[in-house]
C-alpha cells in the first residue's frame, strides 16, 4: 500500500520516479477511513469524487478506503439522487453511513435516558414517588422488550430455557451466557458480559429490578440477582434454581444462596 501522504494530490510535474516507500502504519490507515467516515457524517451520503475533492485524496484512495469501510459495514452505496435531467452513463454511487457506522461516533443517548427519567421522578413529585414513578416506567419498558423474548424462551424445553433466553439477550447485544452453578444440582447462572443502559442503570437501580423481575416471569421461578455491572461488578450474573433444587440443597446440606453468592463475587474477576 502507499502511504497515506501519497493519497494527497499532487501537481504531476512534481512527481519523480523513486524507491517505492514503506507501508504505512495500519493507524495511518484507520485514521484516514475515519476521516473518509466523518466526512460522510458531515456532508451526507458523498461519491467517491466529492471525498476526493474534500479530503484531498485521490479518487483511487478514497475509493480504497470506501471498500473497506464497506467490507466492515460501516458504509453503503446508494444510487446518487439525480434532480432533473440525467446525463449519459450510469449515475454515480454515493456512500451513506449505516445504523453501525453512524453508532462508531458518539451519541449522547444517556444522557437524554438519564435526563428523561430525572424529568418522570420529578414530575411525579420527587422522594418514594418519583422512585416509584421511575420503577414503574422500568417494568414497562422491560415488559415490552421481554415480548421479544417470549416465544424464544417459552419454545424451548424447560431445561434449555436459560440457554435460550441468553440467546436472545445476546441478539440484543448483552452478550450473554448460560453456565451451571458451583452446584449444578441447584441451578445455573445467567451472565451479562456487557450491558447497553449501564450508565443510566448506575443512577437508577430500577432499570436493573425490572430485568430480574421479567427474567423471573420468563423461567417461570424466583431468580436472584448476584452481580450487576452498573453496581461494579464484571459481569451481570443472575442465579436461576432448577425445580427441586431446595430439596438437593437438603440433601447436600448446601444453600442455594450461600453457593451462588461466592460464585457471583468471583464473575466480576473472572467473567466465563
Amino acid at each position: 500500500m502507499k502511504n497515506v501522504s501519497e493519497d494527497r494530490k499532487r501537481p504531476a510535474a512534481r512527481q519523480t520516479a523513486g524507491p517505492v516507500p514503506t507501508a504505512p502504519a495500519h493507524d495511518d490507515q484507520h485514521g484516514t477511513r475515519n476521516r473518509v467516515a466523518r466526512s460522510i457524517l458531515d456532508h451526507g451520503p458523498s461519491t467517491a469524487a466529492e471525498l476526493a475533492l474534500r479530503l484531498e485524496l485521490t479518487q483511487a484512495a478514497v475509493r480504497r478506503h470506501l471498500d473497506a469501510l464497506v467490507a466492515e459495514g460501516v458504509v453503503e452505496p446508494r444510487e446518487k439522487r439525480v434532480y432533473g435531467g440525467r446525463g449519459r452513463g450510469r449515475p454515480a454511487k454515493a456512500f451513506a453511513l449505516t445504523d453501525c457506522g453512524r453508532g462508531t461516533f458518539y451519541q449522547a443517548y444517556d444522557g437524554l435516558a438519564a435526563d428523561a427519567l430525572r424529568w418522570i421522578a420529578q414530575s411525579a413529585g420527587g422522594g418514594a414517588e418519583g422512585e416509584a414513578a421511575v420503577a414503574a416506567f422500568a417494568r414497562a419498558r422491560l415488559a415490552a422488550q421481554a415480548e421479544g423474548y417470549r416465544e424464544a424462551v417459552e419454545g424451548a424445553e424447560p431445561e434449555a430455557r436459560t440457554q435460550a433466553l441468553a440467546k436472545a439477550l445476546t441478539a440484543d447485544g448483552y452478550a450473554a451466557t448460560a453456565r451451571s452453578a458451583p452446584n449444578p444440582q441447584l441451578g445455573e447462572q445467567l451472565c451479562q458480559h456487557h450491558c447497553p443502559v449501564v450508565h443510566v442503570a448506575e443512577q437508577y437501580p430500577q432499570l436493573c429490578e425490572a430485568e430480574t423481575e421479567v427474567f423471573s416471569r420468563l423461567l417461570g421461578t424466583h431468580v436472584q440477582r448476584l452481580a450487576t455491572i452498573a453496581h461494579g461488578d464484571g459481569v451481570c450474573t443472575t442465579f436461576i434454581p432448577k425445580a427441586g433444587a431446595g430439596k438437593a440443597a437438603h440433601r447436600t446440606g448446601e444453600r442455594p444462596t450461600q453457593t451462588t453468592t461466592a460464585s457471583a463475587s468471583t464473575a466480576g474477576r473472572n467473567p466465563a
